[in-house]
């Protein structure tokens, strides 16, 4: 059995209510704390009793409708937002504990953020927005500048580095944002929805390249979203909320195949199981002798589908680092796809 990755983020029973008095109102009512009583004591329950865990290299999608909590919670993971009560442990020390200026110091050298709108200072060039929370850190111009340059290239804008933000694309702009937020070589990455002003098309090939880029970085990546065909695409997990609780936490293919309230089911319903189940999951031990075509074992059977074209009878699956670790059949990928 794989042994469990260590927890980079745990929240523990975490509530944020606006309003007057709201921890003493939260504290008197205890248990009977539901949406009716809160919003009666005239306060408005954004998010409720919410624990989970986010695991080291993990990406950790959590979507809703609008107005479900989702940004919320996140603001609360990196006390950008104060919350009324619980715990947030980032490395196992709870924030909740440390100074003002200590939460200034870790989201400046640990964590990174990227919104939904770019925020790029448009009287910078690509090089100068990419450099500036490392200038702000009080790095040297060479050292920031190199490690920039670094990370414009990780993203694939290496040669417009001159450039200004009115000069890009959407698509281009927001690999600024995204190459910004990794210039400070962040242990914790959060993204609230940072591909949903794009167009369709430039949103798939940001999403290809956010896949790419985690192979590469192997970052810990907290992911807001309401879509969940993206959700299902990026996630190792997924936690769904509803009116600021968390109704279901678990990999996309528990989520779609197993959901747990009629909410989820409703959520899931129209999306087809092949694009969410693994070929890990209904892939047979790996054949003898040297494999044709390969897929990488995070892919979806849809995704592998394609391969089976010209009578194509089985492929390999093969790990991060190209082993081949069990091989798909056509026959099972055929009987999940029409059967279910």
């Amino acid at each position: 059995m794989t042994e469990a990755l260590p927890a980079k983020l745990v929240c523990r029973n975490v509530w944020k209510l606006f309003g007057a008095r709201a921890a003493e109102t939260l504290a008197a009512l205890g248990a009977e704390a539901d949406p009716a009583r809160l919003q009666a004591a005239g306060l408005v329950p954004a998010v409720r009793d919410v624990s989970l865990s986010v695991a080291e290299g993990q990406i950790f999608v959590i979507m809703g409708l609008s107005g479900s909590g989702k940004s919320t919670l996140v603001r609360l993971m990196s006390r950008l937002v104060e919350p009324t009560a619980g715990e947030i442990l980032f490395n196992g020390r709870n924030l909740l504990a440390a100074s003002g200026k200590e939460m200034v110091e870790i989201r400046r050298h640990k964590m990174g953020m990227v919104f939904q709108h770019f925020a790029l200072l448009p009287h910078l060039s690509v090089l100068d927005n990419v450099a500036f929370p490392l200038e702000v850190q009080g790095l040297a111009r060479a050292e920031r500048e190199a490690r920039a340059r670094k990370m414009i290239a990780l993203v694939g804008l290496a040669g417009r580095e001159g450039a200004m933000p009115r000069q890009l694309s959407g698509g281009q702009q927001q690999r600024v944002g995204i190459a910004r937020s990794l210039a400070v070589e962040p242990e914790l990455w959060f993204l609230d929805e940072p591909f949903s002003a794009l167009d369709p098309l430039i949103r798939r090939e940001m999403q290809d390249e956010f896949i790419r880029l985690q192979s590469v970085l192997r970052k810990t990546i907290v992911f807001i979203t309401h879509d969940f065909d993206e959700a299902i695409r990026l996630a190792d997990r997924i936690a769904i909320m509803k009116d600021g609780a968390v109704v279901q936490e678990g990999t996309p293919e528990e989520i779609v195949l197993a959901p747990a309230t009629d909410y989820v089911r409703e959520f899931t319903r129209s999306v087809p199981k092949a694009k969410v189940v693994r070929v890990t999951r209904v892939m047979r031990p790996a054949a003898s002798g040297a494999p044709g075509a390969s897929v990488a074992a995070r892919a979806t059977v849809a995704d592998a589908a394609p391969l089976f074209l010209d009578g194509v009878e089985s492929v390999a699956v093969t790990d991060a680092g190209g082993v081949v670790v069990g091989q798909l059949l056509r026959d099972d990928v055929v009987r999940l796809m029409l059967g279910g």
